[in-house]
């Protein structure tokens, strides 16, 4: 049960601007508050807001690397699959088939980090920047 002295029994009218109303709007949206009235009541009684922020420009190297990653798992399960097989099969003929596929998948890996190791450098770039 709320206490008489915390209830929100007087109001206030406050009139603002386009701009200022869509900033409270986007605060609200992105901290805890559920309405602007409470963004604003934080404000006036000077509470402690904790603000989400999402930096956009990292989406695009995120998702090559989460793509760059997925590949590689893909080729590692491949190089497992092969690995087997050539542990299982009984002729030199087959053997060197698979040793072929392996160092195939394996020259994708050094494409694929390469590839990484770009990306990363540029992210270093940036970071290091700012």
């Amino acid at each position: 049960m709320i206490k008489e002295e915390e209830k929100l029994s007087h109001s206030i009218i406050v009139r603002v601007n386009g701009a200022t109303f869509e900033r409270l709007e986007k605060l609200a949206e992105n901290s805890g508050c559920r309405t602007v009235a409470e963004v604003v009541r934080n404000i006036i009684l000077g509470k402690r807001m904790v603000v989400f922020h999402k930096d956009t420009s990292m989406d695009g190297p995120m998702e090559e690397l989460a793509l760059i990653r997925k590949e590689l798992k893909s080729i590692g399960i491949n190089i497992n699959q092969q690995t087997h097989h050539f542990h299982v099969s009984q002729s030199a003929a087959e053997r060197a088939f698979y040793v072929q596929k392996t160092a195939a998948l394996y020259k994708d890996v050094e494409t694929k980090v390469n590839k990484l190791l770009i990306i990363v450098g540029r992210l270093a770039e940036q970071w290091l920047q700012k």
